[in-house]
C-alpha cells in the first residue's frame, strides 16, 4: 500500500478539514487544554485569513473551526518558515478574536482563540524542544493568566518519536505527520490500534485520489521546493543588502557630518544614511533575487504562470528575461 504525505495541501485538508472527529482528536492532543475542557464538537469556518504574499502563496495550509461553546481554533501547516512568521500568526490570532463580535455586541461574548501552527522547518534557533506554548501570564505570578490568546508552535524537524505515555495521542499524531508518505512506510501496530490515526492513514492512501488530484499533489511539492529556494535566496540577499546598506549609510553619514563640521550633523547623517541605505539595499536585493530566480526557473522550463506565482513578477517581465 502506498500513502501520500499528509502535510500537503490536498491531504492535510482532506484529513483535518473534512473529518470533525479527526481534527477534534488532533486538537485535544496538541493543545494545552485543562482537564475537563477537552473539545467535544466543532463547526468548520471558512479558511480565508492566510495572507497570500508573492514568495509564500502556497506554503501555508490552514483549517479553521469553532467549538459549539464558542472557542475558536486556527490550525496551520506551514511548509516554509519565514522571518515574519510570528507577526503573521499573532495578527491572525488577534483578527480571529476580534472577529467574534458584531457591531454593538457585548465583550462578554468573546471566547478564547487557540492558534496551532505545525512548522515543517526550524523556527526556534538554539532550542531543542519541538513544542512551544505562548500565552499571556503575569510576569511575577505565573498562576495568573488572561485566557484569551493561546499560541502553540510545533517544529516537526525537532520531533523525535519517543514514547511518552502521558502524551500518547500527541506522539501518534506527530508520527503520522512525519512518517506517513515516506518510502517504505508500513503502518505500525500502535498507529493501527488508534481508531483516529488509523482512519487518517486510510484517507491518505494514494488509491483514494484521482489522477487530477495526484497531479496537483505533485505540483504542490514542486512549488514548495521552488519556494524554499527563493526564500533562502531572498534571505541571503537581505543580509547582503543590509550589510551593504549599513556600510553605505555610515560613509554617507560621516561625509555629511564632516561637511557640516558639527557633532549633531554627523549623528544625523549617520542615522539618515543608514536608514536610506538599508531600505534601498533591501528592496534592490529582493528585486534582484526574484529576477535571478525567475531566470533560473525559466531556463529549467518551469511554466510562466508558476514562476509568476512564486516570484511576484508579471508574465511580461518574465518573458523579457
Amino acid at each position: 500500500m502506498k500513502y501520500l504525505d499528509p502535510k500537503a495541501d490536498l491531504t492535510f485538508k482532506r484529513v483535518f478539514g473534512e473529518h470533525p472527529d479527526l481534527v477534534i482528536s488532533f486538537l485535544n492532543a496538541m493543545l494545552p487544554l485543562p482537564p475537563g475542557n477537552e473539545i467535544v464538537s466543532i463547526d468548520y469556518l471558512k479558511s480565508e485569513m492566510v495572507p497570500r504574499t508573492p514568495l509564500r502563496k502556497n506554503s501555508i495550509v490552514d483549517v479553521r473551526c469553532r467549538e459549539r461553546d464558542g472557542r475558536v481554533f486556527l490550525v496551520e501547516m506551514q511548509m516554509v518558515w519565514s522571518r515574519e512568521f510570528y507577526n503573521r500568526v499573532s495578527f491572525n490570532l488577534s483578527k480571529a478574536y476580534v472577529g467574534q463580535l458584531e457591531k454593538g455586541d457585548d465583550y462578554h461574548l468573546l471566547r478564547p482563540v487557540y492558534s496551532l501552527n505545525i512548522v515543517n522547518d526550524t523556527s526556534e534557533k538554539g532550542i531543542d524542544d519541538y513544542y512551544h506554548y505562548y500565552h499571556m501570564v503575569h510576569d511575577k505570578f505565573h498562576d495568573r493568566a488572561i485566557d484569551n490568546f493561546h499560541l502553540v508552535v510545533i517544529e516537526l524537524p525537532k520531533f523525535k518519536p519517543v514514547a511518552f505515555s502521558q502524551k500518547k495521542m500527541q506522539v501518534l499524531w506527530l508520527r503520522f505527520l512525519t512518517e506517513v508518505g515516506k518510502d517504505g512506510f508500513r503502518v505500525p501496530p500502535e498507529m493501527e490500534h488508534s481508531p483516529e490515526v488509523s482512519k487518517a492513514i486510510e484517507i491518505v492512501e494514494e488509491s483514494s485520489y484521482t489522477e487530477a488530484e495526484l497531479l496537483g499533489y505533485d505540483k504542490f511539492w514542486d512549488i514548495i521546493s521552488v519556494e524554499k529556494t527563493l526564500v533562502n535566496s531572498v534571505e541571503r540577499a537581505r543580509v547582503d543588502a543590509l550589510n551593504q546598506g549599513l556600510e553605505a549609510g555610515h560613509a554617507a553619514g560621516l561625509a555629511e557630518g564632516r561637511a557640516e563640521g558639527l557633532a549633531e550633523g554627523r549623528a544625523e547623517g549617520r542615522v539618515e544614511g543608514r536608514a536610506e541605505g538599508r531600505v534601498e539595499g533591501m528592496e534592490e536585493g529582493r528585486r534582484l533575487a526574484c529576477v535571478n530566480n525567475a531566470r533560473s526557473m525559466k531556463q529549467l522550463g518551469v511554466a510562466v504562470d508558476v514562476i509568476s506565482k512564486v516570484t511576484g513578477l508579471s508574465a511580461e517581465e518574465i518573458e523579457k528575461l
